[in-house]
């Protein structure tokens, strides 16, 4: 397999272990890739047609007779090989993250490493999937197997290029399915190279292809009769589209939407600690909603002080670009919405935007809100940018966070546990947290909302929900009475 050029200007499909320019190469349209901190074009990607996913689930209908024929522990030794290269190349991969993406050194090596636990955790896969045996009855037992679907696929977005990617791959061919690909076409350097260190791991040709695109790829790839189950992470309307295509053709689907996550701030919360961690959160995008209770100003003072001293760039401690200027438009129509609408704006990264001549830059900004109803509480924004609310009690701050459309994460910052247990029992989100403002639970636990945050198939898409996604159950019972031995055995 060629290596693939990372200063090339067009990105190439991989395809049965082989880089691939499209079927229609001549004619196809390539979209540019830019830069987040310079808005410079650093590749082309192109627009893949139905052609070439076809040839990609061909390659992948072939691999998978002889990979699901392999046993597990051989199949997870592969993945052993390729744990290793990921720490090998730990920042190589991160510069291609920062590169594309736009993240500062530390959040790209932290994705990384998470996406390795996922890793880990399809490592362990031959302690977890020898199923189950019973003797039911006098002569009789029953037992189940897991066995992989076939041809799966995963479709992910820009957010996090290796890690979401890592929450399906490394479950999908240690259960023995061979897997089709399609990374957002805004960053497909980072799993190219990937796909690269995959290969030199020891997955053979076919095992998993890389389909670079658009809307028509995703089509091509969710109505292709041989691709079994598809995986989504995106926006909760496509969520949706995605999920309704998928069952319209009776397909096993897991299709993830979007999030507001909501942090309450309780008054008896440890006021540093407390506002570090909404900074380090709002800031990674990871929530966007601070419900404190009561006026706390103190608080308040903190979260300003700690936002505004962050500085632009891309090494720790810093705060990177956006993914591009139609990112960066959203977000500041947003800021300006809600100005209009009588928010005090407590730090404001526009600044950001206007000191800099290139690249797709807006600083951390904090808004406090005096109206309920203003959008930037409910929509999302994914963006540094950090909506506050000031409630009157715990009950207003639960109802609001349960008014919510989606259902992803949720936080109580308290200092007791009584308080703890009263909103992680009413919080209307799949993943809650107590003082972690990113509550993503590690492997064999799973990473899934509900509501409008997941549609489809309802298991979590890491962990042991993973595991249960890529494989069906195979049940067999078996009896060997005295009457089905030839009469010359009989005892």
């Amino acid at each position: 397999m060629a290596s693939l050029n990372i200063d090339s200007p067009r990105i190439q499909n991989i395809i049965d272990g082989k880089c691939l320019d499209p079927v229609q190469a001549a004619s196809i349209k390539y979209i540019p890739v830019t830069s987040p901190h310079t808005g410079k074009v650093i590749a082309q990607c192109p627009v893949s047609s139905p052609e070439d996913v076809n040839l990609a689930v061909e390659a992948a209908k072939k691999a998978f007779v002889a990979w699901s024929a392999r046993t597990v522990k051989d199949r997870v030794q592969c993945l052993i090989r390729f744990h290793n290269l990921l720490h090998a190349h730990i920042d190589e991969l991160a510069e291609l993250i920062i590169l594309e993406h736009g993240k500062n050194k530390a959040e790209a090596i932290a994705s990384i490493a998470k996406g390795a636990e996922t890793v880990e955790y399809a490592i362990s896969l031959p302690q977890l999937i020898q199923g189950r045996f019973l003797e039911v009855s006098r002569g009789v037992t029953c037992q189940d197997t897991r066995v992989p679907l076939g041809v799966v696929a995963s479709i992910v977005p820009f957010n996090f290029p290796i890690m979401v990617p890592m929450w399906t791959l490394p479950i999908a061919i240690a259960t023995g399915n061979t897997l089709i690909l399609k990374p957002s076409e805004k960053v497909p350097l980072t799993m190219n190279r990937v796909a690269i260190l995959l290969k030199e791991a020891g997955i053979p040709d076919g095992v998993v292809n890389i389909i670079n695109g658009t809307a028509d790829a995703v089509n091509a790839i969710v109505d292709h009769p041989d691709v079994k189950a598809v995986t989504f992470v995106g926006t909760s309307h496509v969520a949706n589209l995605v999920s309704e295509r998928c069952h319209r053709l009776g397909k096993r689907v897991l299709a993830l939407g979007g999030a507001k996550n909501h942090l309450i701030a309780a008054p008896d919360c440890n006021i540093e600690t407390t506002s570090t961690d909404v900074v380090n959160s709002f800031t990674g995008c990871a929530a966007s909603v601070l419900l404190i209770i009561g006026s706390h100003e103190e608080l308040l003072d903190r979260i300003v002080a700690k936002a505004s001293s962050l500085q632009p760039g891309s090494q720790s401690g810093e705060i990177g670009p956006v993914i591009d200027q139609q990112s960066l438009d959203k977000i500041i129509s947003y800021i300006e919405a809600s100005i209009k609408v009588g928010a005090k704006i407590l730090v404001d990264g526009r600044s950001w935007t206007q000191n800099r001549t290139e690249g797709f830059w807006i600083g951390p900004t904090v808004i406090l809100h005096n109206n309920k109803e203003d959008k930037a509480l409910h929509d999302e924004i994914f963006g540094p940018v950090l909506s506050i609310y000031q409630c009157s009690s715990k009950e207003e701050a639960i109802e609001i966070e349960n008014n919510n459309p989606y259902g992803n994460a949720a936080c109580i910052y308290t200092t007791t546990g009584a308080t703890a247990e009263w909103f992680t029992s009413r919080f209307s989100a799949g993943m809650c947290g107590v003082n972690i403002g990113v509550p993503v639970p590690r492997e064999p636990f799973s990473f899934g909302g509900i509501n409008r945050s997941k549609f489809g198939n309802f298991v979590d898409i890491t962990g042991d929900g993973g595991m249960e996604f890529f494989t069906w159950r195979r049940k067999v019972t078996t009896r060997w009475g005295q009457e089905n031995l030839d009469p010359k055995l009989r005892m």
